[in-house]
């Protein structure tokens, strides 16, 4: 599990930074907005900036701000009332984080993310277009899911996933998790005073998911699971991640520097292609074509297409190009890719040989229901 301790962080060779700052490091701990703990943020990365780093901002605290404007004591379950939240929250989270990065001459923009901005391919690359459109022209982009239009069928539905999200996007070196613990214990400091820190480890080690049990505050929505399946994700592109405390002082600064502090999760997976960690990156499947044994042994073992023979069941709707999950006979998904029809002519072949397909549905644009090289392997 715990990966050899290196002496220098990785963020001090990291050029590229993805940060995310959690809510009860900008409204402390849900009060309002605290305003002099964001110009502290924006003075770090005013300082990373100084040092030829590229950063991306991740900030919580929307909702949490328009808590305190509405006068709210406890974090509402309406989604009406959340959206409604977050609408009066971002302006003053925006006009916060402005008035505190011009004081370093630097500019900032708001850009509020859906996963359906990052599912859709064409909107995925707009996004990453206009990322390093920003970034090369020195502004720093303050990213936030986009709370006033989500509902459970959009929404990434933590920054944590977002941070990672992210972070795959724009192809980051690194990615910074800033919370109000000081990283993963092998389990719950709260509840076990002898709690062993890990200080280093893999990314992607299932162990940690173990120890990660638990719920974030009654401001925020993550915990530390969703931290490390954060970090699991940012390291499908190669980044590592940083769990660290956010009231440690100049925290960002002396990682920067080279100062080990928190939680370091190296990434050691193979990193994928973009093409297909844009598929990985998809949180919600468009439908799910169950397969036999024959057809998973096909695509996990030999590296093969998924040929319409192997498909058991079809679910869901969906149209060529779609993002479509491949389920195992035992319930797992095992593979996602772009599926080269639609569920209805899907549940016409399937179970039926590739020769069949022409007869069946009166002309073939392709033999396979998934090519190979639009499909990915899961863990």
């Amino acid at each position: 599990m715990t990966a050899s301790a290196p002496q220098v962080s990785v963020i001090a060779s990291a050029s590229r930074i993805v940060s995310k700052v959690g809510s009860s490091l900008v409204t402390n701990d849900g009060k309002g907005l605290d305003r002099e703990a964001v110009a502290h943020w924006a003075g770090q990365i005013a300082a990373l900036r100084q040092q030829g780093k590229q950063v991306v901002l991740v900030s919580s605290g929307a909702i949490a701000e328009g808590m305190a404007r509405l006068g709210w004591d406890k974090r509402p379950t309406s989604m009406h009332e959340l959206q409604a939240a977050a609408a009066v929250g971002q302006m003053g989270l925006a006009q916060a984080y402005e008035v505190a990065f011009a004081k370093h001459n630097l500019r900032t923009a708001q850009i509020l993310l859906t996963h359906e901005d990052l599912a859709d391919r064409q909107r995925y690359l707009n996004a990453r277009s206009t990322l390093f459109a920003l970034l090369r022209l020195g502004v720093v982009p303050i990213v936030n899911e986009n709370d006033t239009v989500a509902t459970d069928e959009i929404a990434v539905g933590d920054n944590d996933t977002l941070g990672a999200l992210v972070t795959n996007l724009i192809e980051a070196d690194a990615l910074i998790i800033l919370t109000d613990q000081r990283g993963l214990y092998e389990s719950d400091p709260r509840k076990n005073p002898a709690a062993k820190f890990v200080a280093h480890a893999c990314a992607g080690d299932l162990s940690l998911e173990a120890m990660a049990g638990g719920t974030g505050s009654g401001i925020g929505k993550g915990g530390m699971l969703t931290k490390i399946l954060a970090a699991k994700r940012a390291a499908r592109s190669g980044a590592h991640t940083v769990i660290a405390s956010g009231r440690e002082q100049d925290v960002m600064v002396r990682l920067a520097a080279g100062e080990c502090i928190g939680s370091e999760l190296r990434a050691e997976l193979p990193v994928l292609s973009a093409r297909k960690q844009w598929m990985a990156d998809h949180l919600r499947m468009r439908g799910q074509l169950v397969l036999d044994a024959g057809a998973t042994r096909a695509l996990i073992e030999e590296g093969k297409s998924l040929l319409p023979i192997g498909v058991k069941e079809v679910r869901g709707e969906f149209e060529p190009g779609d993002v479509v999950a491949c389920i195992d006979p035992s319930g797992k998904e095992c593979a996602r890719g772009l599926v080269n029809y639609s569920a209805s002519d899907a549940r016409r072949i399937m179970g039926q040989p590739s020769t069949k397909i022409a007869d069946i549905l009166g002309s073939v644009s392709e033999t396979e229901l998934m090519h190979r090289d639009n499909l990915i392997i899961l863990d």
